[in-house]
């Protein structure tokens, strides 16, 4: 019997090390870490999506593209959600009701498509209400990532952020095939209504997380004096050259248009690429995309920014002009089968958008001077958004501009070499970025509360990354910057 308890006990010690990096799986951790599994799931209905809008709507490729820039508004203000969060507690608590909520639009969201939305104007509610929800939660879990990794050591906050990204990569990996294969034998509003379950999720397990109430005579009840005071250091900190000149590159970066409507009814209409096989071609970018950040990690983190963004997006630019072979049928002249071509094209393209927009991420993060790291970073990725927004615009008026529709692929040629040439645009404007780490030249703001925020913006670096890839249907996807 002891020996039966001791192998127990290092079964346990085990899954702790191995499986939880060193955290006790207590029943709050394990809540925070199912909201992340959560976001990554909810990539399921992310063809269904798509093709709801084209079968169903029979939306054109250009109304298809400015839906998804205006869906991608709440990730535009999502540090509001933070403020709202702190600033009005409901019935005293400032994380449960807003998760619980949060999860409450979600289901109300996939719900409607399922059952009441019959036209693009109800369709970009919904699918705005779903992304609101996603921001809203993302919000609320990173927070409270925060705040236990203020009580930890940096190593264990460093490991503790690690676990919430693998959350979400397994629950993105694990519904990228399914997205594709369910679509073979539901249609998209069964596919819909399986999607609603997961939001509940959310609501279920926020009553596990440990909060508690604020009450009158807290000093926590009244945070109007630390939030200006916050709000004076981010306008200081904004006002700073070496922090918006940087803002600004990304932003002119990531505003170029993107063709992605375009090639989703192209692959399906014309190149009648089925439901699984796309989903296939989801699994695969999901890999590529693990297979970039190992790249840039192993290899690229140490090299500067100007020379990383020049190289990459000039490298980019060229590798995309491949999907030329595709859109005019030379690959199959080559011999080269749609789908192979597709796959590898897929595959090589995601590894270098990914390797690509790492540095956004590192850049942002960097930019952010002590005490407003983490307000700042949400600023910084909600102008990143933003672009993301205006990409899609962008294209939308291109496909419109040169007759792209649903059947009418004529001019595809042409959309392909705008896109790729367009990312060339922001090159002479690459001396915005600084030529060494930033942070030299942004560390003049008071360094107070820095021990307790340094890591604030790390686990949003975190989930901002795994949202660009498992919801790039709200948010701009990583290639076609």
């Amino acid at each position: 019997m002891q020996i039966d308890s001791t192998g127990l006990s290092k079964v346990k010690d085990s899954i702790k090390s191995k499986i939880f990096f060193g955290h006790e799986p207590s029943a709050e951790l394990m809540a925070i870490l199912t909201v992340y599994f959560v976001q990554g799931i909810l990539g399921l209905a992310r063809l269904a999506v798509s093709f709801f809008l084209k079968d169903e709507l029979l939306l054109s490729p250009a109304q298809v593209s400015a839906l998804f820039g205006i869906v991608a508004l709440p990730w535009i203000i999502k540090p509001v959600f933070g403020f709202i969060s702190d600033g009005l507690p409901i019935f005293g608590y400032r994380r449960r009701p807003y998760l619980v909520l949060s999860g409450l639009l979600g289901a109300i969201s996939w719900v409607s498509l399922a059952t009441i939305v019959h036209t693009s104007w109800a369709a970009t509610l919904a699918i705005a209400l779903g992304s609101l929800s996603v921001a809203v939660s993302d919000v609320i879990v990173d927070s409270l990532v925060v705040e236990r990794a203020r009580v930890e050591s940096q190593a264990d906050a460093g490991s503790l952020q690690s676990l919430c990204w693998g959350a979400s990569a397994f629950g993105g990996l694990l519904t990228a095939y399914f997205s594709g294969m369910l679509l073979e034998h539901f249609t998209t509003r069964t596919v819909f209504w399986i999607t609603a379950s997961f939001p509940l999720i959310v609501s279920a397990v926020a009553w596990l997380i440990a909060e508690t109430p604020i009450s009158k005579d807290s000093p926590d009840s009244n945070n109007s004096l630390s939030t200006k005071h916050q709000l004076k250091q981010l306008r200081q900190a904004i006002t700073q050259k070496a922090i918006w000149l940087p803002t600004a590159f990304v932003f002119v970066w990531l505003a170029t248009p993107t063709a992605d409507a375009a090639f989703f009814f192209f692959s399906t209409n014309e190149l009648h690429f089925q439901p699984e096989f796309l989903g296939r071609v989801r699994l695969v970018t999901s890999g590529a995309s693990l297979i970039g950040i190992w790249i840039f990690q192993r290899f690229l983190k140490s090299v500067s920014f100007r020379l990383i963004f020049g190289w990459s997006t000039v490298l980019s630019a060229a590798l995309g002009m491949t999907m030329l072979l595709l859109v005019t049928h030379t690959n199959r002249a080559l011999g080269i089968d749609d789908h192979w071509f597709s796959l590898g094209d897929s595959l090589i393209l995601t590894v270098m958008g990914q390797i690509a927009y790492m540095p956004v991420l590192v850049l942002a993060a960097r930019l952010c001077p002590p005490g407003v790291e983490a307000t700042l970073f949400a600023v910084l990725m909600s102008v990143s958004n933003l672009a993301g927004m205006v990409s899609y615009e962008f294209g939308a008026m291109i496909m419109h501009w040169l007759g792209i529709t649903e059947t009418n692929f004529e001019s595809l040629w042409l959309l392909v070499i705008i896109t790729n040439l367009s990312t060339l645009l922001p090159l002479p404007f690459i001396n915005w970025l600084p030529a060494n780490d930033p942070q030299s030249e942004t560390l003049t703001l008071q360094p107070a509360l820095a021990n307790n925020q340094e890591q604030a913006f790390v686990p949003e670096l975190m989930s901002e990354l795994m949202l660009r890839e498992i919801d790039s249907d709200v948010v701009k996807p990583q290639r076609q910057q």
